[in-house]
């Protein structure tokens, strides 16, 4: 009774950085230092719950999405289990495939980390597209409504459409978060930090790119 309730407790407070990562996010990524079974194991949960709302959000912003309502027979309903299901599914597919290539990066760079810990890093540094999920998407939805989801709509989508620009604010915050992480947990140099970040951005870039002529080829 007592390990079970420790463990609970241990959960809590890595929900607790979750949120903190935010706002001081060097003890947060300090604490992913540790990447004993027991504690990867008590945050685990809380990295999973950052990816999956990151990968609601994200996929939100997809051109996917923009068309859905295109399809006489999608409505708002389906829409909502569309972005929760799909979102689960880009965003655990974007975790360990990005979670990989940093792995991978980092490991170039004489970074002796686990694969595991580079995800958790990952996972924590994309809290604020988690967080864009709740404070992005409701006032864009709420001034364009099932125009964000329809081609032709009356959202404005386009380089004019500052709301949609915003969003890449938080994927801009993320990259930041993901810096000092790499550089807090590996305690590298902001130079040799940035090089693993640019090198695994580079990468995960050209990776989104051969999906997307193959999406458009298909």
């Amino acid at each position: 009774m007592v390990a079970r309730a420790e463990s609970r407790q241990d959960e809590k407070t890595w929900f607790l950085r979750a949120l903190a990562v935010l706002q001081s996010p060097r003890p947060v990524f300090a604490a992913l230092r540790d990447d004993s079974d027991e504690v990867a194991g008590a945050r685990q949960d809380t990295a999973g719950a950052i990816v999956w709302l990151g990968g609601i959000a994200a996929i939100l912003a997809t051109t996917v999405a923009s068309k859905l309502l295109d399809d006489v027979e999608m409505d708002g309903s389906l829409v909502a289990i569309w972005a929760f299901l799909s979102g689960g599914l880009y965003g655990f597919g974007l975790y360990f495939v990005v979670g990989k290539v940093l792995h991978v990066a980092l490991r170039r760079l004489g970074g002796r980390g686990s694969f595991r810990r580079a995800r958790h890093v990952l996972a924590f540094a994309a809290a604020p597209i988690a967080l864009a999920l709740f404070v992005y998407w409701p006032v864009r939805i709420a001034i364009y409504g099932g125009d964000l989801f329809r081609t032709g709509g009356a959202d404005g989508r386009g380089a004019g459409d500052v709301l949609a620009w915003i969003f890449y604010a938080f994927v801009g915050w993320a990259l930041v978060l993901l810096l000092i992480g790499v550089r807090t947990v590996h305690g590298w140099s902001w130079a040799r930090a940035l090089a693993g970040v640019a090198f695994a951005a580079a990468i995960a870039a050209a990776l989104a790119a051969a999906v997307n002529l193959l999406y458009a080829l298909g």
